[in-house]
C-alpha cells in the first residue's frame, strides 16, 4: 500500500519550474542605502548594500544579487510536474554580494525599466538520478514573489531524506541523499519445509485410514481375522457412512462450534489452540473412506461369486452392480477429475452415487434376508434387524439427504462492477467464515463462495464470483433474479478465527469473498488484499464495505497495477511483526498459495491456507 503525497504546484509560479520559493522581500526598489552594520555576525558587516533590484530588470540569464532573502518553504517537482518526497523547510539568508576592500560605499545598480516583451527566465535544469545517492538542485530566484502559507509543505508521513544546504558563491545547492534500500534476503525453502506441507494432516488421515483396512483386508483374506469376515458388511457401510459424513454441512459446523467454543474459552495456551484448527478442514481427508468401503466391497463381491453355490444369484448380482456404481462414484472424485472436468465429476459422483445408495438398500436387504444354510428367504426381517448393516445404510441415507432438503430458490441481486467479476446479494446476515453453495439449478452445477457480511444481524450477505468457467460467466453475461442455494453453509478455516486475539487475514484477487467477512466481524484482524485496481473490478459495494468496516491502520490494499506484484513474503512478515500476530490465514490460488505457505513455515508462522487437495 502506498501512501499519497499532496504537494504545492509548482505552476502557481511558473509554470514548467521544477523549483518554488517563497521570498520575503523586505526591501522594495527605491528604497535607501543601508549602511554597514559593527556587528561581526550581521551579513552586512563591513559593507552596504544596494538597494533591492527587480529580477525582471536584468537581461536575460542575469542572476540578481537580492539582499536578505528568507527562503521560507521549498517544494520540488520533477520535469512533468510530478511531486517528489517532501523535505523540512529550510530557512537561509540569500547569497550576500562579496564585501568591498575599501570604506568607501558601493555603487548601487541603476534599475532597468521592465519589459514585457523579454522572454521567461530559463528553467532550472533538475539533475537526478534514481540510483545515485545525491542530486544537485541549484536554487535560482525567481520572477514572482509568493505566499509562504501556500507553499508550505507537508510533513511527509512514511519517509524523509536528510537535506545538507551547501553555498556556492551565488547559487545554493541542496544535496538530497537517498539511502539505498538493502534487498530482502530470498528465503531458501528446503525439501523437508516442502515434504512437511505435502504430507498435511489430509494425506496423514488417508494413510492411517487405508493401511489399516489394506492390513484388515489382507488379514481376513488369510483368515485371521474371523470379526470381520463375519461383520464384512459392517466394514463395507461403517467406511462409506463415515466419507459421507466428512462431507456433511451440518457435521462440519458441529466440529467448528466445539473448537471455537471449547478451545476459545477453556484454552489458553496458543499451541493447544493450533491443533484443532491446523487440523479440522483436513477432517474431510477421512473422506478416502470410501476408498477403503470400495476395497471391502469388492472383496465381498469376489467372496460371494467364489462361493456362488450357496448364494442366491439375485445377491450376486446386486452386489455386482453396487460395486460398479460405487467404484465410478470413487473415481470420478480423484484431484484430476474434480479439477479438470468438475461437470463430469459432479454428474458422476452425484448421481451414480445416488444409484449406488439405491442398490445398496437392495443389496442389503436381500444379502441379509437370505439364508445361506437353508437356501430359502426370511422376510419377516428379524435377521435384516439383527445386523449393523441396516443401521449404517439409514445413517448414511440421512446424511445424504439433509443438505438437499434445505435447498431453496432465493431472491439475488446481481452488480457487474467488470467483465471479470459478479457481485451476488442476498437476504439476511451471515456470521463470518461460512461459504455458500449456489446454482441455476436444483440439482445440478452447485458451486461453493465464500460469503461477507457484516454480521448475523446484517441486511445482507455477498458472494464474489470471478469469472473462471462457464457458469460464472453466465452470471456475468445473463445475471439471474433467482438462485438456487443450500440454506445450511458450510464452515471454512475463517469460522476458527475467534480462538486468535489477532491474525492477518492475506487474499489475492477474488479470494477477499472467503476472507473480508473475518475482518470486518473482528477488530483483531488485519487485512492484506492484493489485486489489480481492486476498486474497479470489484465495484464500490466492496470497497465500501472496506472503507465502512475496516480502519486504514487495520488493512493494506496493494494495487497491483499501479504498484507491480509486491514482494509477498517481505510484506507479510513485517505486517506480521507490527501487527503483533498470532497465525496467519491464506485464501489465494495454487501458486500464491504454495508460496506463502512455504515462506511462512520457513520463518515459523502459523498459517492456514487453502486445501487443494480434497
Amino acid at each position: 500500500m502506498s501512501s499519497n503525497h499532496n504537494f504545492e504546484s509548482a505552476n502557481d509560479i511558473e509554470k514548467g519550474h521544477g523549483v518554488s520559493l517563497s521570498i520575503d522581500t523586505s526591501m522594495s526598489v527605491g528604497s535607501p542605502i543601508q549602511h554597514a552594520s559593527n556587528d561581526p555576525l550581521s551579513p552586512t558587516f563591513g559593507a552596504t548594500l544596494s538597494p533591492a533590484v527587480s529580477p525582471l530588470a536584468l537581461p536575460t540569464g542575469a542572476i540578481p544579487e537580492l539582499p536578505m532573502q528568507n527562503i521560507s518553504s521549498l517544494n520540488l517537482g520533477n520535469a512533468n510536474g510530478a511531486a517528489t518526497p517532501s523535505m523540512h523547510a529550510l530557512t537561509s539568508s540569500a547569497a550576500i554580494p562579496p564585501m568591498s576592500l575599501d570604506s568607501s560605499p558601493a555603487t548601487a545598480v541603476p534599475a532597468a525599466t521592465p519589459s514585457s516583451d523579454l522572454p521567461a527566465p530559463p528553467k532550472p535544469a533538475l539533475i537526478h538520478n534514481e540510483y545515485s545517492t545525491a542530486a544537485t538542485l541549484p536554487v535560482l530566484p525567481l520572477s514572482k514573489t509568493v505566499s509562504e502559507e501556500k507553499l508550505k509543505l507537508e510533513e511527509k508521513k512514511e519517509q524523509s531524506f536528510p537535506a545538507v544546504e551547501k553555498n556556492a558563491g551565488d547559487v545554493q545547492h541542496i544535496e538530497v541523499q537517498k539511502p539505498a534500500a538493502p534487498a530482502p534476503a530470498p528465503i531458501v525453502v528446503t525439501k523437508w519445509v516442502k515434504f512437511q506441507l505435502w504430507y498435511n494432516t489430509y494425506r496423514k488421515f488417508f494413510t492411517v485410514v487405508v493401511t489399516f483396512n489394506f492390513i484388515s483386508i489382507v488379514l481376513t483374506c488369510l483368515g485371521r481375522f474371523p470379526y470381520a469376515q463375519k461383520n464384512v458388511g459392517g466394514f463395507i457401510l461403517g467406511n462409506l457412512c463415515t466419507a459421507v459424513l466428512m462431507r456433511n454441512e451440518l457435521f462440519g459446523r458441529l466440529l467448528y462450534l466445539i473448537a471455537n467454543t471449547l478451545l476459545a474459552k477453556a484454552c489458553q495456551n496458543l499451541v493447544s489452540t493450533l491443533f484443532l484448527p491446523a487440523n479440522s478442514p483436513y477432517f474431510s481427508g477421512l473422506h478416502c473412506c470410501a476408498l477403503s468401503g470400495t476395497a471391502w466391497l469388492i472383496y465381498h463381491v469376489v467372496w460371494l461369486c467364489a462361493h456362488a453355490s450357496v448364494q442366491h444369484r439375485a445377491v450376486i448380482a446386486t452386489g455386482i452392480v453396487t460395486n460398479l456404481a460405487i467404484i465410478i462414484s470413487v473415481l470420478s472424485a480423484f484431484p484430476w477429475v474434480r479439477n479438470n472436468r468438475h461437470n463430469l465429476f459432479e454428474r458422476h459422483h452425484r448421481f451414480v452415487g445416488w444409484t449406488g445408495l439405491i442398490f445398496t438398500w437392495i443389496f442389503v436387504m436381500l444379502g441379509n434376508g437370505y439364508d445361506e444354510e437353508n437356501g430359502v428367504w426370511d422376510w419377516q426381517g428379524r435377521q435384516i434387524v439383527k445386523t449393523q448393516d441396516i443401521y449404517f445404510v439409514i445413517c448414511m441415507t440421512i446424511l445424504i439427504a439433509l443438505p438437499w432438503i434445505f435447498t431453496r430458490k432465493v431472491k439475488v441481486d446481481v452488480e457487474i462492477p467488470s467483465p471479470k467479476v459478479a457481485i451476488l446479494r442476498f437476504e439476511r446476515g451471515m456470521q463470518q467464515g461460512l461459504l455458500g453453495r449456489i446454482s441455476r439449478t436444483s440439482i445440478l452445477e452447485y458451486h461453493a463462495f465464500g460469503t461477507i457480511s457484516e454480521g448475523k444481524h446484517a441486511k445482507y450477505h455477498y458472494m464474489v464470483c470471478g469469472v473462471q468457467g462457464d457458469f460464472t460467466r453466465g452470471l456475468v453475461e445473463n445475471p439471474p433474479t433467482h438462485i438456487w442455494t443450500r440454506e445450511i453453509k458450510f464452515a471454512g478455516i475463517s469460522n476458527t478465527s475467534p480462538l486468535y486475539r489477532r491474525g492477518i487475514r492475506i487474499a489475492t484477487g477474488t479470494g477477499i469473498g472467503a476472507a473480508l467477512s473475518t475482518c470486518l466481524q473482528s477488530k483483531g484482524w488485519f487485512l492484506i488484499w492484493i489485486g489489480s485496481d481492486q476498486e474497479k473490478t470489484f465495484g464500490k459495494t466492496i470497497s465500501g464495505l472496506i472503507e465502512s468496516g475496516i480502519e486504514p491502520e487495520r488493512r493494506i490494499l496493494w494495487d497491483s497495477k499501479k504498484l507491480k506484484r509486491p514482494n509477498t513474503m517481505k510484506l507479510l512478515k513485517e505486517t506480521y511483526d507490527a501487527w503483533g500476530a498470532e497465525v496467519v490465514f491464506i485464501t489465494s490460488n495454487y501458486g500464491g498459495n504454495k508460496e506463502m505457505m512455504e515462506g511462512c513455515k520457513t520463518l515459523g508462522i502459523p498459517a492456514f491456507g487453502t486445501l487443494w487437495d480434497f
